[in-house]
C-alpha cells in the first residue's frame, strides 16, 4: 500500500458538501455520453488516414486501434468501478504514481478536451455559417457564433446533470441515425475500385499504396474513430451504481462505435468520388452523401445532418472539460475556487465557464492563425497526442494499482486483466512515437509538448505546494487499512476455517 503523498493543506469541515455532484446516470446515460463524445470522429478526421496508408492500410490500422480501445476500455472500466470518482485519468495517475503522475495525466486530459472543443466549435461555426447563409442570407461573425455555441452548451451543463445526459442520448441517437442512413444508402453505390483509387507509391500496391509503413502512418488517424471514449470515466460521482452501470455503459458504447467505424470507413471510401478525394477532404461524410445522392437533396439538408455529429461531441466535450477541471481544482492542482459546485444544481459551473473561456480563446487563435492546407490534420494530431499520453499513464496505472492496492473492491474486473492493459499500453506507445513520424505535424506536436512541460514547471515550482488530500486518495488508503484489519482478523480465525472477502470498500456510495 502507498500512503498519501502529503503533507497537504487542511480542509474546512464543509468542503466536501460545497464541492459535491449529484447522481443521476444509469448505463444508458453513460452509453449516450460515450457515443456522443466520440461520434464526431466518425464524421470527419479519420479520412486523412486514406492518404497516409491507403484503404488497406487504414483498414488494418483501424483493426489494431479497435483492439487497443477494447483492451483500454476493459481496463479503465475496472478502475472506474474500483475508484468511483470523477477524475478519470488524473485519479488513476495520482493513486498509482503520486501527485506528479496525477498532474501529468490531468494536464493531458485538459489539453485533449478543451482543445478538441475549440476545434469542434470552429467546425460547427463553419457549418452553421453555410446553413444560415443559404437560408436567411445572414451569417454572424465567427466570434459571435462561437460565443453563442459555447453559451448554449455550458448552460445545458450548468442546468443539471440529468438534462446533460438526456441531451447526450438524444444527440447520440440522431447521429447514429445519420450514419446508419448513410451506410444503407451507400451499399448499392459501393465499388472496391473507388476504395482502392489512391495512387501507389514506389513499392506499394493498390491495397497498401504506402507499403506496410502506411499502416503505421495511418494509426494516429484511426484513433480519431474512437477518440475520447474515456470521457465516460469522468462520470462515477454522477452515476447511481458506478460499479455496475459504468462498465456496461462504456462497453456498450465502444461496441457501437467500432461497428460504426468500420461501416463508415468501408462505405465512405468506396463510393464516388473515391478514397483519394475522400482522404483529401475536411468533410468526408458530406462528400459521401453528395456521391450517393447527387443533386437530389438540398445541400443545406446534408449540412444539417453532418452537423449533428459535431454538436454531439461538442456537448460531451463541454461535460468532460467541466469535470476534469473540477476534479483537479478540488485536489489543488489549479485554483480550488474552480471546484465549487452550484448551490442548488450541484454542477461544476465555475469549471465549465473557465474551460469554455479557454476553449473560446483557443478557437479564436485557430481561426486567425496563418492558413495551412493541413491545419485540421495538425490539430487532430495534437488532440490525439494528449489523449495517447493519458492512455499510457492510465494503462501503467492499471498495472501499478493491481500491485499497490490489492484491497480495492473491484465490482467489475477486466476479462483481459494485465495482458489487456499491456496490449493497450504497447499500441499506445507505438502511436505516440508514430505521431512524430510525419514532419508536417511535428511543429504542432512540439508545441503541445512545450505546453505540457511549462505546466509541469508550474506544478513543480508552485502547484505541488497547494495540494489537498483528494477524496479518491483517502478512499483508497481507507480501503487498504480496512483490508489489513480484516486480514489480521482472518489470521486469528484460521483455526475456525472462516474466510474474509478478497476485497473491501469503506463505503457503498464510493466515498470515504
Amino acid at each position: 500500500m502507498l500512503p498519501p503523498a502529503g503533507p497537504y493543506l487542511p480542509l474546512p469541515p464543509d468542503d466536501a458538501e460545497r464541492r459535491s455532484l449529484r447522481r443521476a446516470a444509469g448505463s444508458w446515460s453513460l452509453w449516450g455520453l460515450g457515443v456522443s463524445a466520440v461520434i464526431a470522429g466518425e464524421f470527419s478526421g479519420w479520412s486523412y488516414g486514406l492518404i497516409a496508408g491507403g484503404f488497406g492500410g487504414l483498414l488494418i490500422a483501424t483493426l489494431i486501434i479497435s483492439v487497443m480501445y477494447l483492451c483500454f476500455c476493459c481496463s479503465v472500466a475496472e478502475m472506474a468501478g474500483a475508484i468511483p470518482f470523477a477524475g478519470g485519468a488524473y485519479a488513476y495517475g495520482r493513486l498509482a504514481f503520486g501527485p506528479w503522475g496525477g498532474f501529468l495525466a490531468g494536464a493531458a486530459q485538459n489539453t485533449e478536451y478543451v482543445f478538441t472543443c475549440s476545434v469542434l466549435v470552429v467546425t460547427i461555426g463553419d457549418y452553421l455559417g453555410f446553413i444560415l447563409g443559404h437560408t436567411i442570407g445572414f451569417v454572424p461573425p465567427d466570434a459571435v457564433l462561437w460565443a453563442a455555441i459555447y453559451a448554449i452548451f455550458v448552460l445545458i451543463n450548468v442546468h443539471g446533470v440529468r438534462l446533460t445526459f438526456q441531451v447526450a442520448i438524444l444527440l447520440s441517437i440522431l447521429s447514429i441515425a445519420v450514419l446508419v442512413g448513410f451506410s444503407v444508402g451507400a451499399v448499392p453505390h459501393f465499388s472496391l475500385a473507388e476504395a482502392l483509387d489512391v495512387a501507389p507509391k514506389p513499392g506499394g500496391t493498390r491495397w497498401l499504396p504506402a507499403g506496410l509503413g502506411g499502416i503505421a502512418y495511418a494509426l494516429p488517424f484511426a484513433i480519431w474513430f474512437l477518440l475520447a471514449i474515456e470521457e465516460v470515466t469522468l462520470a462515477p460521482e454522477e452515476t447511481l451504481e458506478p460499479g455496475r452501470a459504468l462498465p456496461r455503459g462504456m462497453l456498450y458504447a465502444i461496441a457501437t462505435l467500432i461497428l460504426l467505424a468500420f461501416a463508415i470507413l468501408v462505405l465512405n471510401a468506396g463510393v464516388a468520388p473515391g478514397a483519394q478525394a475522400v482522404g483529401s477532404s475536411d468533410n468526408p461524410l458530406l462528400l459521401g452523401f453528395q456521391g450517393i445522392l447527387g443533386a437530389a437533396v438540398d445541400p443545406v439538408v446534408i449540412g444539417i445532418l453532418v452537423l449533428i455529429g459535431q454538436v454531439a461531441s461538442f456537448h460531451a466535450g463541454v461535460y468532460a472539460f467541466g469535470r476534469t477541471i473540477f476534479t483537479q481544482a478540488r485536489a489543488g492542482y489549479i485554483p480550488r475556487a474552480l471546484s465549487l459546485t452550484h448551490r442548488t444544481r450541484k454542477t461544476p459551473h465555475r469549471a465549465l465557464i473557465a474551460g469554455a473561456l479557454i476553449g473560446y480563446g483557443a478557437a479564436l487563435a485557430v481561426r486567425y492563425a496563418p492558413d495551412s492546407p493541413q491545419v485540421d490534420a495538425v490539430l487532430l494530431n495534437m488532440s490525439v497526442f494528449a489523449a495517447v499520453l493519458s492512455y499510457i499513464v492510465q494503462m501503467s496505472a492499471f498495472l501499478a494499482l493491481q500491485r499497490n492496492y490489492p484491497g480495492l473492491r473491484r465490482p467489475y474486473r477486466s476479462p483481459l486483466g494485465a495482458t489487456g492493459a499491456m496490449t493497450a499500453l504497447v499500441i499506445a506507445v507505438a502511436c505516440l512515437i508514430l505521431l512524430f513520424a510525419n514532419p508536417a505535424y511535428r511543429p504542432g506536436l512540439l508545441g503541445c509538448v512545450v505546453l505540457l512541460l511549462l505546466a509541469l514547471i508550474y506544478f513543480g515550482a508552485y502547484g505541488r505546494r497547494r495540494l489537498v488530500l483528494a477524496p479518491e486518495e483517502a478512499f483508497a488508503v481507507d480501503c487498504e487499512s480496512l483490508r489489513q484489519a480484516r486480514s489480521q482478523r482472518q489470521t486469528r480465525r484460521l483455526a475456525g476455517g472462516q474466510r474474509e472477502p478478497d476485497s473491501v470498500a469503506p463505503a457503498a456510495d464510493g466515498h470515504a
